[in-house]
């Protein structure tokens, strides 16, 4: 193999520790094509957009919106294996903020992205790079996510949103209440998470790494293989 792809820094040093060669490793980032455009409101609700599974961490999700002071709408677009587990929740803990939207389509996910204040992420294992944070920086809205593997990477606490322990219940309604009362510092980290999109996620940019990497491949390739020797036969002189 003479090239090998990560989404990020932290996959790549994953990758290395793992026996890879170091040399032949390179970063390409997921990418959002078309460009969803920045959205232009302060927005309604938090959102979550995923799988509801466990290692989404929406036991902590649900567990924090219990803790928050303040009325703050959440909802929750994905479908999923806890999906039951999760209705049953919030009913008997009286979650009247949390909605439930099921499966929503990508075009539905834009929509939501555009009428929301921040977007969750609260995984409790690492993730690749997740699409949802290049979706939410494509529309100019701060991601709030776990202190965990990539997504420590991507967001920029404090510039394009807000890093929580993962796990921590606490600190995530916390964060949660701080971006829900300061709109102005929220609206600056969207307008940084835009600029964040347009420097690294469009798919020109993305493009040109892919070629870059496709370039770097070909040339080591080149230089690797090992020249054909002509091959020749013998020669019966006698007839």
């Amino acid at each position: 193999m003479d090239a090998y792809v990560a989404l990020t820094d932290f996959a790549l040093r994953k990758f290395a520790e793992a026996g890879f060669p170091r040399d032949k490793l390179f970063i390409k980032p997921n990418f959002v094509h078309p460009d969803p455009g920045l959205k232009n409101r302060a927005g309604e609700y938090a959102l979550y957009v995923g799988r509801l599974s466990e290692e989404k961490g929406l036991r902590v999700l649900l567990a924090a919106w219990g803790m928050v002071r303040s009325w703050i709408p959440l909802r929750i677009a994905g479908d999923g294996p806890m999906r039951k587990e999760m209705a049953a929740e919030t009913e008997a803990k009286g979650l009247q903020s949390v909605e439930l939207l099921g499966h929503v389509s990508p075009s539905e996910v834009v929509t939501l992205m555009h009428g929301a204040r921040l977007l969750v992420v609260p995984s409790v294992w690492y993730e690749g790079f997740p699409r949802t944070i290049a979706e939410a920086f494509a529309c100019g809205l701060p991601v709030v996510a776990s202190r965990l593997g990539s997504m420590e990477e991507i967001i920029a606490d404090g510039e394009n949103g807000l890093h929580f322990t993962p796990g921590d219940a606490s600190e995530l309604a916390e964060k949660v209440e701080w971006a829900w009362t300061h709109p102005a510092e929220m609206e600056a980290m969207g307008h940084a998470a835009r600029a964040e999109y347009e420097t690294k996620y469009t798919a020109e940019r993305n493009y040109g790494l892919l070629m870059q990497i496709y370039q770097r491949a070909i040339k080591t390739h080149r230089a690797l293989r090992t020249p054909q020797r002509e091959l020749s036969f013998p020669v019966d002189e006698s007839q």
